[in-house]
């Protein structure tokens, strides 16, 4: 093996330009040296003076090995716990070509549909399968986990009620985790959560009420009476359902159900101790517009064909704010893409056959347990049963734990002690023989009784409808299908793996392999998340490691990894900060100044934990009007509770009164939250924690490395001072306990196999590498700004003409001189091959680009010469010398079917069409659709899989 100072250091692979390429740029710009850049660009007052105190940087291959040590300290078990979370079987040929497929995972959230097809085609497939699982007409494309889905559920419920009642029923056979992240959720927004029997549901005084179905100890109950009065009291009923449950299961809409949620888990993701996984929420169609989060629909290209896009604008943080009843930002993309595949794979037989068989084993336990003598909570079930054992239960769990098999622990069910059990796809009948073994300490050996072992579902409740029914769930029968289907649709979509995507505040970054392959390991990916602490020892001692090193370059105090996207860390944040006024007797502390400049989610979390919004404006200058702040702080000083603030600010500059901004609010009692969305021009260079900050988010699918999966998986833990620490999320799975504020996610540690990837790029970054990576990624955003600054006004820059490490263009003159507008800009880009950057945020008919440091200046040369040759084009329309009704951006993109044409009546010529900027046709990457109708979408809105008709319909 070669010594260490042979290797070339992992940063050299990370960061895109070479240290003479980095000298070139340089030289552009007009700065002697990286730091003579940093000193023009950073407050001096808040620079961090000495470097990152972490352990020496590991090559690729020592940081593997040292993943593998880790990994062989999780104990290798059988999980039979359930409670939402099940072994599965990830088909191989999803696992290799989608799951660790660069084409999927580096992916961004399909803003640009004309980009997205093929993620987005996915999308519809897993909203159909919902739909037509739940038996509900509208399905969105995933939430979080079940617990969360179950909360946005109850503020769903709410605001379609819309009336004064405050309390939510929920069925005490709920997932304890579900109960618990219900309450956290209620107690913020001033509801009460009712837990009991639904038999003894008052339905007149609740605005919904919540359901499980199975239940979480197994048993199945018919709720259509209770359904019925809800209903009948106008409140909204809500049952959370296991989707491979209803293959064989009547679903909640034929029971009555307004909204179901649940988790698609089971169907091929693995459990990953906690995450990351795709939830569901499906409702009646009537309540389309109130579903939180993201909703695929067909609309139509230019041409009238078949296209996909996100409908009705279904982010409603954004359009909502401050009025918002979610915070939605982060979707679990990709793990939803997953679950669709594999019920494409299976189809519904084949799901029902894998229903059927984990069915059967869980009566065949069933009967043999009894026969031994034990009681058994419930005649029907499905997968799960509850068995009484008093006294006995300790010792069965250690000797289930000696056997390999982890069984639930319920200490308490009507005042009996009891064990759960659960078989899933993974369980075979030598697992029941190893289960019956422990319970069987007198030697019984029950023989196999065929009685009752089939079939222990109610009749009535026995499942009669078709699912599935799309021929889409029929076509891929053969590996080689799914294969060639899989392929298809990654070819339609524009990710990383093609080319840079400049996007402002997402940090399109570097997803390395090596930080990628340890997620599929089965000692990480196969851990259910409520295990005993000593069978995830390694789990634990990576958690740890990585929660000293984000404390080192946060210089917070205390980390909480439950939340599981950024917008959950916000919540968890603002739930810290409301706890501590609480604690000390200032409850009456409830307003949250926010700069008129925020990203949506900021003011929705502030109503999500119980605050009022008040504005603060923002200058000419892009940051924050200090005299307002000073002003607003004071008229509010006995109910400020906090600030939430960006930093770098969101205009892409480092504002230079960061300190008097945190000053100022704490003078006046309240708290400071910095959104973590730009860590990456700060990391090695200024910690928020000491500079004034008390709160972070931290996104580790920006800063630190988690791809984007086409929208999620995403992580958002946060880092707080030592005075909040006592109210980070706690969890009544882990031994730490409820904790004053509840669970903010259903995992204790959020989507916990994730977390590899940014422990192993720190790892390999060391802190010399992790500063460079931030002074790098300011350099390429600046010498985008000094390329592209003679063609296109640059928005806001700093004191010194800097920005930080992205930057905004302003193309709103374009309207008056062209007829064009971002819109435009952003489509031509797809005929150069580029995704946009971030549009129209936070100014209108902007671009925000963050060309972040993993991109060379091969790559970043590329889009500036790119975006000047758009210039160029839309110069010729200024002067006359091009059309302004039909030219080459207001036709953009530009198709192989534009390009194959006989009917071109364009007065630019195809070449110049598709391959501007002299382009190779051999690099050429062609969209699959043209322009799509926005407006066609939201008119006729469809978002499950049409039948054939309604595409010829649409053409026509």
């Amino acid at each position: 093996m070669p010594e260490q100072a042979d290797v070339l250091p992992f940063s050299s692979r990370h960061i895109g330009p070479s240290a003479a390429e980095q000298q070139e740029m340089l030289k552009l710009i007009g700065a002697a040296s990286l730091d003579e850049l940093l000193a023009q660009t950073l407050p001096a007052d808040i620079r961090q003076r000495r470097p990152l105190d972490l352990p020496p940087a590991l090559t690729e291959t020592e940081a593997l090995a040292k993943a593998r040590a880790f990994a062989s300290r999780n104990a290798t078990m059988t999980s039979m716990i359930g409670q939402g979370y099940y072994g599965t079987v990830l088909p191989p040929v999803i696992q290799r070509n989608l799951l660790e497929n660069p084409a999927w995972y580096t992916a961004y959230t399909p803003y640009q549909p004309e980009i997205s097809q093929g993620r987005l085609e996915a999308l519809l497939n897993f909203q159909t399968m919902v739909a037509d699982l739940t038996g509900l007409e509208v399905a969105n494309a995933s939430l979080l986990d079940e617990a969360t889905a179950a909360a946005e559920a109850m503020a769903m419920a709410h605001r379609i009620v819309n009336d004064s009642r405050t309390k939510f029923f929920a069925d005490h056979e709920c997932h304890p985790q579900t109960l618990a992240v219900l309450r956290t959720r209620a107690e913020a927004l001033g509801w009460q959560v009712l837990v009991g029997d639904p038999g003894d549901l008052d339905p007149a005084e609740v605005f919904g009420a919540l359901f499980q179905y199975p239940g979480t100890y197994g048993d199945i109950c018919d709720f259509r009476e209770p359904i019925a009065k809800v209903k009948a009291a106008k409140a909204i009923a809500v049952i959370a359902a296991d989707p491979l449950a209803l293959t064989l299961l009547k679903p909640p809409g034929e029971l009555g159900a307004d909204i179901a949620v649940g988790s698609t888990q089971r169907f091929g993701v693995p459990m990953g101790f906690g995450g990351p996984h795709a939830a569901y929420i499906a409702s009646k169609e009537a309540y389309t517009r109130a579903l939180p989060g993201r909703l695929i629909g067909v609309s139509v290209d230019s041409r009238g064909n078949r296209a996909y896009r996100l409908s009705l604008q279904t982010r409603e943080q954004h359009i909502r704010r401050e009025k918002a009843t979610s915070n939605i930002c982060t979707a679990q993309v990709l793990l939803a893409v997953i679950a669709s595949m594999y019920a494409l794979y299976h189809g519904p037989e084949g799901l029902k056959a894998i229903a059927r068989r984990v069915h059967k084993l869980t009566a065949m336990l069933n009967s043999r347990l009894a026969a031994l003598g034990y009681k058994i909570g419930s005649a029907a079930f499905f997968d799960t049963i509850t068995v009484e054992v008093g006294d006995k239960r300790e010792a069965l769990l250690e000797g289930a734990r000696k056997a390999g098999i982890n069984l639930r622990n319920i200490p308490s069910r009507n005042g009996v002690s009891c064990i759960g059990i659960s078989c899933d796809e993974t369980t075979a009948p030598e697992t029941i023989d190893k289960v019956l073994a422990v319970f069987d300490k007198d030697g019984k050996r029950a023989a196999r009784s065929e009685r009752g072992e089939s079939q222990a579902l109610p009749a009535d409740l026995t499942r009669t409808t078709e699912f599935l029914t799309h021929r889409i769930f029929h076509r891929f029968r053969s590996e080689t299908e799914l294969l060639r289907y899989m392929r298809a649709l990654s070819d339609r979509d524009l990710a990383l793996d093609r080319s840079m995507i400049p996007l402002g505040s997402c940090t399109m970054k570097l997803n390395a392999t090596a930080e990628m392959m340890p997620v599929t390991w089965p000692e990480f990916a196969d851990h259910h998340p409520f295990v005993p602490a000593a069978q995830v020892r390694g789990y634990l001692a990576l958690i740890a490691e990585l929660d000293d090193m984000l404390r080192q370059v946060t210089g917070y105090d205390a980390i909480s990894f439950q939340p599981n996207s950024g917008a959950q860390g916000e919540y968890a944040g603002l739930l810290a900060i409301r706890a501590y006024h609480r604690s000390r007797g200032e409850a009456q502390r409830t307003i949250c100044l926010i700069p008129s400049s925020a990203h949506g989610t900021n003011p929705a979390s502030a109503h999500m934990a119980g605050m009022d919004v008040v504005v603060v404006r923002c200058n000419g200058e892009g940051n924050i009007d200090i005299p307002d702040l000073r002003a607003k702080a004071e008229a509010n000083a006995d109910q400020l509770a906090a600030i939430m603030i960006t930093y770098p600010s969101t205009h892409g500059v480092f504002e230079e009164n960061v300190r008097t901004i945190c000053d100022i609010v704490h003078q006046h009692g309240g708290q400071v939250y910095l959104d973590g969305a730009n860590l990456n021009a700060q990391v090695g260079l200024a910690r928020p924690g000491d500079y004034g900050a008390d709160v972070s988010h931290i996104n580790l699918h920006k800063t630190f490395c988690i791809p984007h999966g086409g929208g999620g998986p995403g992580m958002g833990p946060i880092g707080v001072k030592a005075h909040l620490a006592p109210f980070l999320p706690g969890h009544p799975e882990w031994p730490d306990g409820p904790g004053i504020v509840g669970p903010v996610s259903a995992a204790p540690f959020g989507s916990a196999s994730i977390l590899l990837i940014s422990w192993l790029y720190c790892l390999m970054m060391g802190g010399e590498g992790l500063t460079t990576a931030t002074k790098v990624a300011i350099l390429n955003a600046n010498y985008i700004a000094c390329r592209l600054g003679p063609h296109f006004p640059l928005l806001y820059k700093g004191r010194h003409g800097r920005v930080a490490h992205e930057c905004i263009i302003d193309l709103r003159q374009l309207k008056a001189t062209s007829g064009l507008g971002v819109d435009d800009v952003a489509k031509r880009l797809i005929d150069y091959g580029f995704h946009a950057p971030t549009m129209s945020f936070p100014v209108a008919g902007t671009l925000m680009i963050e060309p972040t440091e993993s991109e060379s200046k091969t790559e970043l040369d590329r889009f500036c010469d790119a975006m000047i040759s758009i210039r160029n084009e839309i110069r010729a329309i200024e002067r006359g010398n091009a059309s302004r009704d039909d030219n080459m951006l207001r036709n953009a993109p530009h198709t192989v079917r534009d390009l194959a044409d006989d009917q071109w009546k364009h007065p630019y010529t195809r070449n110049e069409a598709s391959f501007p900027g002299n382009m190779s046709p051999a690099r050429k990457y062609w969209s699959p659709v043209n322009r799509i109708d926005n407006t066609y979408g939201d008119r006729n809105l469809v978002c499950s899989c049409p039948p054939l008709e309604h595409y010829e319909a649409a053409a026509e």
